[in-house]
């Protein structure tokens, strides 16, 4: 059967396989519970047709087993009233009864056999499909762990680029303020050094100057 097909290669699919060579683990595992599913419905459809068609083929083969015996009986009657004639209609008529009631009974034997490979069946894929949601609502957490891992480590490693980012923005204001301060004392002191020289340049200018004005004026000279 077709359906029995189906669902035997659902029973002999290994998940753990199927999900390694998966692109998409998460959408496989919903879809192989979905077949599955939906596979459990055809068979559990197919063994209540079977169980069914079961208890009709038992309630023909009674009707035909009920009927050969009646007419065993009218053929009895026949016989005890003489009547040759009658008993052996009534006769065939049991036989032909008797025949489609062993006819219905090797049915019953053959529905029997397959209602109960469809009961087993559906008890497998049951069986099946209990593990695969189980494995999947395992594998879908764990991805979704992976996943919020991910964007947790993608976060935290924001956030300290985002850290260093500002230790190094405040070790270059630092060193720029530094650099700063350094060149205004140089400033400071170049501008102490001038002034200190410039004084030197006016005192000698003066001493020259007052060595002028003696040597005009030598009397002067002289006084002092």
């Amino acid at each position: 059967m077709p359906l029995l097909e189906r669902v035997g290669t659902l029973l002999r699919s290994n998940l753990n396989d199927l999900l390694e060579r998966a692109e998409d683990p998460e959408k496989l595992c919903k879809q192989l519970v979905l077949d599955m599913e939906n596979q459990l419905m055809q068979v559990k459809t197919q063994v209540a047709m079977a169980i069914a068609d079961q208890h009709l083929l038992n309630k023909k083969r009674k009707e035909h087993a009920d009927a050969a015996a009646d007419w065993r009986r009218k053929a009895e009657i026949a016989v005890e009233k003489q009547k040759d004639d009658l008993a052996r209609a009534a006769l065939e008529r049991s036989l032909h009864n008797e025949q489609l009631a062993a006819g219905f009974s090797q049915q019953i034997e053959d529905q029997t056999a397959e209602t109960e490979l469809l009961r087993n069946a559906y008890q497998r894929l049951e069986r099946k499909l209990t593990e695969t949601r189980s494995a999947c609502e395992m594998l879908i957490a764990q991805n979704r762990r992976a996943r919020a891992t991910v964007k947790a480590n993608a976060a935290r490693g924001a956030a300290l680029g985002q850290k260093d980012a500002a230790v190094a923005r405040l070790k270059d204001s630092v060193a720029r303020m530094q650099a700063s301060n350094a060149a205004s004392h140089i400033l400071l002191e170049t501008d102490s050094v001038e002034d200190r020289i410039g004084t030197l340049e006016r005192e000698e200018k003066i001493e020259t100057l007052l060595r002028e004005l003696k040597e005009r004026h030598p009397l002067l000279s002289k006084g002092s």
